[in-house]
């Protein structure tokens, strides 16, 4: 197979595969990731919306797809983070597709991962769909681990 001939589905197939012959579920809780937003519950409450901006960023990179080894922030899924005066958070976000089969969880995954930043008063997160995500969206890193660059 070529890296041309080297689709997503073919990245998700791959990620399945490896997770099934480590013994993991697609859900397994993430020690790692509790380990990471514990830290960002203990940094101090920012003073300005870019520095929770910021927690927030790092929050969301603690969330991966279940299916694939790459975070939703570098996957291209998050495409706004919206804070209001009093703090309040709203992540507009979309999916690889519309009949993603953990469609409905991925919204509770971004907003219990965004709770954990000191300072988030409240968060929601929408689903969008336009524009429709493709996988140029991707960061290179995470091109780079699916095996696309």
């Amino acid at each position: 197979m070529t890296k041309g001939d080297y689709s997503f589905q073919d990245a998700i197939a791959d990620a399945i595969k490896q997770r099934e012959e480590a013994g993991q579920s697609a859900f397994q809780p993430n020690p790692t990731q509790m380990a990471e937003l514990e830290k960002l519950g203990q940094q101090p409450v920012p003073h300005c919306r870019e520095k929770l901006h910021e927690s927030i960023v790092a929050a969301l990179r603690t969330v991966y797809d279940p299916e694939l080894p790459v975070n939703l922030y570098d996957l291209g899924l998050i495409y706004d983070i919206i804070i209001d005066d009093a703090f309040n958070v709203e992540v507009r976000m979309t999916l690889t597709a519309p009949g993603c089969p953990v469609a409905g969880e991925m919204p509770r995954m971004v907003e219990r991962a965004v709770r954990f930043v000191n300072g988030v008063k409240d968060v929601k997160a929408v689903l969008v769909w336009n524009p429709p995500w493709d996988k140029s969206m991707m960061s290179e890193e995470a091109m780079l681990e699916l095996g696309f660059m």
